[in-house]
């Protein structure tokens, strides 16, 4: 397996990195494991005084990590730089909330005194991806640090660079050695990982394919596990929406990370008595999108992570107008050096055609025409994702109606989906289970064990 840094925008290699052999990563669990019996008995405070410090480093250092970011997978400077502060507020959010979140609760039960007693459980492993190289780490680390377990991290393969970034920064923040582990390895150790008596759970973010394995993986091995999958968000416009607002919103919300990014519209499902409006209005602007270096500040459309994912998005899209669909904008490459693809607009997709239930990860929208609101919800849960999803309306009432009959995780009103660090993050259906963010996502590797004391004394 090639571990290498490659510059999307232009396909140089940078950098490659050897992979680590068996012995070496059993090693590692070894260590990571002997980490965990010293680091749960730490405090509270000696984790919060250390997660602060990472978030300090990473303020102090935006350029620094957001140009690596988008040296290494392409992202738009601007969006890089926005991923770092990101990250800063995810270790400040649970440095700050660990210790209340994982309290003591009480149980109010008439005749006896007892109490939930939140403990780590020891080494979890991450599985991550390379859309959001940073964040989707820290948000996987924070919460598991701070609660008082070990992480082992299998970052994706073509962004080496941040994935050494990030050990080097859990380090020289103070966290001792074995806390937080970088893997280079080959996709085929998970298992090796995951089936080790030592290794208490596991937390994938990626595709399908990749989920299903691990949690094959993780079943097996009666381990716990956390998956964060693909989507196929649903973009509601119905016919009070104010247009006007939801074109601007559907182009960010599409082409947000190049459109690469699990929690992206994609499927924008227009109510008939507004579609032109908003079909008129969604070509004029994503037409106006600039390609170029994503380092640039004036870039607003950036290469794919990899020339293979532009490829493979190629496919996708040219099967679909095999199929029938309309090409409203787009629909190919641009030729160029790097792995770009041009903004896409398709409409007339029916059921029957390939992509109708596939997560299509660039810059291509899928418009579909509605005759009503219930016509629209019935066609945004027609899909074997549930991530997220939003609904677009001038009357709040409606749009909670609408939202609270979406089959998702995550559904907002008059804006794309999105993450915050207070708010729970996941989906359901192919878009896999467990939450992450908020206090709910550093209860998911903890055991809450019941201490009863004994009967209530009168």
């Amino acid at each position: 397996m090639t571990i290498a840094s490659i510059n999307p925008a232009t396909n140089e290699q940078i950098k490659m990195y050897p992979p680590l052999t068996k012995d070496e990563v059993s090693a590692a669990i070894e260590k990571s494991d002997d980490a965990y019996q010293t680091w749960k008995t730490t405090s509270f405070v000696e984790r919060k005084t250390i997660l602060l410090k990472l978030a300090e480093t990473l303020r102090a250092n935006v350029d620094k990590f957001a140009h690596l970011i988008t040296l290494e997978m392409g992202k738009r400077i601007s969006e890089s730089r926005y991923e770092i502060n990101y990250c800063a507020n995810i270790a400040e959010f649970y440095a700050n909330g660990a210790e209340t979140f994982l309290a003591d609760q009480p149980m109010d039960v008439d005749d006896v005194d007892a109490y939930i007693r939140h403990e780590p459980l020891g080494v979890i492993m991450g599985v991550m991806p390379w859309n959001f190289p940073f964040y989707q780490v820290i948000r996987f680390a924070a919460p598991n640090v701070m609660a008082g377990n070990t992480v082992m991290v299998k970052h994706a393969s073509n962004v080496p660079q941040c994935a050494e970034a990030i050990a080097d920064l859990f380090r020289e923040s103070g966290l001792p050695d074995g806390v937080y582990t970088n893997l280079f390895i080959p996709t085929e150790f998970v298992e090796l990982i995951v089936s080790d008596k030592r290794v208490q759970g596991v937390s994938l973010t990626g595709s399908e394919v990749a989920g299903a394995a691990v949690a094959s993986l993780a079943g097996k091995n009666l381990k716990r596990s956390v998956l964060e999958l693909g989507g196929n968000d649903p973009f509601i416009v119905l016919d009070d929406a104010d247009v006007e607002k939801a074109v601007t919103l559907a182009v960010k919300g599409r082409t947000v990370n190049a459109g690469q990014s699990c929690v992206a519209a994609k499927r924008f499902i227009v109510v008939d008595e507004v579609a032109d409006r908003f079909l008129s209005g969604f070509k004029q602007q994503m037409s106006q999108l600039e390609m170029g270096d994503p380092a640039d500040e004036q870039t607003t459309l950036a290469p794919l992570s990899s020339e293979d994912a532009a490829v493979k998005l190629q496919k996708q899209v040219q099967a679909t107008i095999d199929a029938g669909a309309t090409v409203v904008l787009g629909g190919d490459r641009p030729d160029r050096l790097g792995a770009y693809f041009n903004p896409t607009i398709l409409t007339d997709i029916t059921p029957e055609m390939p992509t109708f239930d596939q997560e299509l990860f660039g810059p291509v929208a899928s418009v579909y025409r509605v005759k009503d609101e219930a016509a629209a919800i019935e066609l945004a849960n027609r899909s074997s994702y549930g991530l997220g999803g939003s609904v677009y309306t001038q009357d709040a009432e409606r749009g909670r109606r609408v939202a609270e009959q979406v089959q998702t995780g995550m559904m907002f009103i008059n804006q794309p989906t999105r993450s915050q660090a207070e708010l729970p993050f996941g989906g359901i259906k192919n878009s896999g289970y467990g939450r992450e963010l908020s206090h709910l996502g550093i209860l998911e590797f903890i055991n809450r064990k019941l201490i009863h004391t004994g009967p209530k004394k009168s």
